[in-house]
């Protein structure tokens, strides 16, 4: 990766871990389990390779539309995720932050958040954020409203309303907007994720499966994104 601009973030949706799954006639939870450990991986690769931020999509408000023990599943795998990424983070000095709507979430899960980002929040290396209960809709739409409620209590001037304000509102206040956006599993589009962030990223798919994804796959997005970079700079 010498001479290779490393993107100082990038987002990647963890396409096809039940497909994955049901290529080895395994359920579907434990395809996201596979995720997991992959995951585990590529921050392990992003923070060698020098990438700043990494923001992963992990649960989409779309998916409470999933059978009913695929979603309990997925809620099990990340609280177990949650409880025991206090430990990796803090001995890979990997600041954690969860972006999502939070409010739809039970006591357990929000003490989970508040206790990982807590105690790696003096962490100073890779900035990881990971999407819960997360609809680029429905961020664009809750900070909308932040902005109204302060609009109707006069504590801000109409005039003032404009894209760097409106940044602040976000999920992903003072992370700066991905500069690639990575999909697994072949699917070629952004469904729902950083819709806001995302209006001036590079996008890179690939046919390979989540649990499949490793650091030479991780590399290669990274160097299709660095060529592509200089064609369009010059």
């Amino acid at each position: 990766m010498d001479n290779m601009k490393i993107p100082k973030h990038i987002a990647i949706m963890m396409d096809g871990n039940g497909r994955w799954a049901k290529k080895k006639f395994m359920p579907r939870t434990f395809g996201h389990m596979q995720g997991s450990k992959t995951l585990e991986n590529i921050c392990k690769a992003a923070s060698d390779l020098g990438v700043e931020y990494l923001t992963v999509y992990a649960f989409s408000t779309e998916n409470w539309k999933r059978p009913k023990d695929e979603v309990e599943g997925l809620m099990n795998l990340l609280k177990k995720y949650l409880s025991e990424y206090v430990e990796i983070s803090v001995n890979n000095n990997m600041r954690v932050k969860i972006i999502g709507n939070m409010e739809k979430m039970d006591d357990e899960f929000q003490g989970l958040v508040n206790n990982l980002e807590k105690a790696t929040a003096n962490c100073t290396g890779l900035k990881f954020q990971i999407a819960i209960n997360y609809g680029g809709k429905d961020e664009i739409i809750r900070a909308t409203k932040k902005i109204a409620l302060e609009y109707f209590n006069k504590d801000i001037d109409i005039s003032k309303i404009n894209e760097e304000l409106f940044d602040t509102y976000m999920d992903t206040a003072d992370i700066p907007e991905p500069e690639l956006f990575i999909r697994t599993g072949g699917e070629r589009r952004l469904s729902n994720f950083l819709l806001w962030e995302m209006a001036h990223t590079e996008m890179y798919f690939t046919d390979v499966l989540w649990p499949d994804f490793k650091k030479e796959d991780f590399e290669k997005a990274i160097f299709k994104y660095s060529k592509r970079d200089k064609v369009c700079n010059n």
